[in-house]
């Protein structure tokens, strides 16, 4: 028996197989979930279809998390589908390629407001819909980064925008928490993932994060997933409102 099995969750985020989101998905899958996955637009559609179907997904459905109608849309779909829902994966974060190149002190008002759209009030947005359907009790779970503690080398107003997410992770725990959801965060090392492509030097960034960490290896996809499945599943029924760090004990490091 898997850990996940009779659950059903959603998966927000995934752009191709080396996302977060998809190491995540991959091994809820393995143990047992039945998963349903969202897309962006219909060019990540044929990233996303391929590998939503090969974990026998047959909800897929697109979601720009800044349209509140898509985002209605999505779970009203859940509702007609499933009925209920117990997870949600939130795998989601974008800053404009300008701001992350620029000086932080350069970032534009507009910028700002779509870091954080993206990446922190979505989490309260799939939220607020969620609730309904997890009427049992449902853990939701989201990817944040060291950078939203620490200055990281050309993350910028990305760290800001984790910094609100964990802040939502832990206000969302308090708000939800009488209801039986949980709230949580993974803080991940750093991944070659698209979104990190938007990050100058990052090669540099993980030669040295492999250098640091006190297990001397890259973390994977699959670190993360294996250790997500834990905010997935009844183990964590008493955790809520947590940061865990999977990145090979580089936090407690000195950078």
């Amino acid at each position: 028996m898997g850990l996940l099995d009779g659950k059903r969750g959603l998966i927000f985020g995934v752009a191709n197989h080396r996302s977060i989101g998809w190491g995540i998905a991959e091994r809820a899958r393995k143990e047992g979930a039945t998963l349903g996955f969202t897309y962006l637009n219909e060019s990540l559609a044929k990233r996303v279809y391929p590998l939503a179907e090969s974990l026998n997904s047959e909800l897929i459905l697109q979601c720009d998390v800044n349209n509140d109608a898509e985002i209605d849309s999505v779970f009203a779909e859940v509702q007609k589908r499933w009925g209920s829902l117990d997870f949600i994966v939130h795998s989601l974060a974008y800053a404009s390629g300008d701001d992350l190149k620029n000086e932080f002190n350069q970032t534009s008002r507009e910028g700002f407001s779509l870091a954080m759209q993206v990446s922190a009030y979505s989490l309260l947005a799939l939220t607020n819909r969620a609730i309904p359907l997890m009427k049992e009790g449902g853990s939701i779970l989201t990817l944040t980064y060291l950078g939203s503690e620490k200055v990281v080398p050309n993350y910028k107003v990305m760290g800001v925008a984790k910094a609100a997410l964990e802040a939502t992770v832990r206000e969302l725990a308090v708000d939800v928490g009488p209801r039986g959801i949980r709230v949580n965060a993974v803080s991940a090392g750093p991944i070659k993932t698209l979104a990190a492509s938007g990050i100058s030097e990052f090669r540099q960034l993980l030669s040295h994060f492999e250098g640091r960490a006190p297990l001397k290896k890259p973390v994977t996809i699959e670190d993360v997933g294996a250790a997500s499945i834990f905010y997935l599943c009844d183990l964590s029924a008493a955790v809520t409102g947590e940061i865990t760090f999977v990145d090979c004990g580089f936090n407690v490091t000195a950078i």
